[in-house]
């Protein structure tokens, strides 16, 4: 089995040092040279992707994949993906399994209310939605009956060096505090473990939510991991007078609870940490935000 991922970031390059050895191949994409040579150690195949060049040889490398793994955002207005290589991929006639890493953005803001795969979308940012448009044009894609296309929609991720312990050593943690709010999170672990078994779903074209099962307030979080490095947490802020730029500040105007009830029926998942306090004691344990 081969695999092709575009976009080898936080999320696409933990799965790949994970599970790589079980492919023939991996081949996947990066922005630059420069990041090329930074993850050289990978074993994959890297093959240079951005708006202004795209190495001649994704196209070979597609014609022989099995799997392709998408974790590239759409940009404001178009898929950069679908808009190089979509009317590629629907025309080639084998099979092929399509995994897309989306988010629960999609969903909105539903005022604390938990969500599900059969709520309708209603997303109110303009990132948002251009996620919604580009799951929508990958799930045309898995009508064709050689393809299939699972849709991976992630909670905030969270794993090594991307974590409020981290946060807290660099000094940039803070506990901003809005009334009832919380966020949905997932441990980069999970989400590998995920994708791997989205690939060995027999079934067609599902969507799945990808959360732990505790949503919580984000004050929480950093209050708790402070606990763990046995440090005062920084003082708590209202979200009204924080300083946050709009991109966070987004993030606030929005509040759910996604449920992977889903997720566990359908790939009989198990999570590694089920909760922000299992992954983040596990990442104390390993190192994570001391000297």
């Amino acid at each position: 089995m081969k695999l092709f991922a575009f976009g080898l970031g936080y999320s696409a390059l933990h799965f790949v040092n994970r599970y790589g050895d079980l492919f023939n191949e991996v081949a996947g994409t990066v922005r630059s040279a420069d990041k090329a040579e930074a993850l050289a150690q990978t074993g994959a195949k890297l093959l240079t992707f951005n708006t202004d060049f795209q190495d001649p040889a994704i196209g070979d490398h597609l014609k022989t994949s099995d799997a392709v793994l998408v974790s590239i955002p759409p940009g404001t207005s178009a898929d950069p993906v679908l808009s190089h290589y979509g009317r590629f991929l629907s025309g080639l006639r084998r099979p092929l399994r399509i995994i897309y890493l989306s988010t629960i953005g999609v969903y909105g803001d539903r005022q604390g209310e938990w969500v599900n795969e059969d709520r309708v979308p209603m997303p109110a940012s303009p990132r948002s939605t251009a996620r919604l448009q580009a799951e929508k044009a990958w799930s045309a894609i898995g009508k064709d009956a050689d393809k299939t296309v699972h849709i991976l929609r992630l909670a905030g991720i969270y794993g090594p060096e991307r974590n409020a312990l981290a946060n807290l050593k660099a000094g940039k943690a803070k506990r901003i505090v809005k009334k009832d709010q919380v966020f949905n999170r997932i441990h980069v672990e999970d989400v590998a473990v995920t994708i791997a078994n989205a690939l060995m779903f027999d079934g067609k074209n599902q969507i799945w939510n990808v959360s732990d099962d505790e949503p919580a307030p984000p004050q929480d979080v950093v209050t708790y991991a402070a606990e763990l490095m046995g440090i005062a947490p920084p003082p708590e802020q209202d979200v009204d007078e924080a300083d946050l730029t709009p991109m966070a500040r987004s993030f606030y105007a929005e509040n759910k609870r996604a449920s992977n009830n889903k997720l566990k029926q359908d790939l009989g998942m198990s999570l590694a940490f089920p909760t922000y306090r299992d992954g983040l004691k596990a990442l104390w344990e390993a190192g994570e935000g001391r000297d």
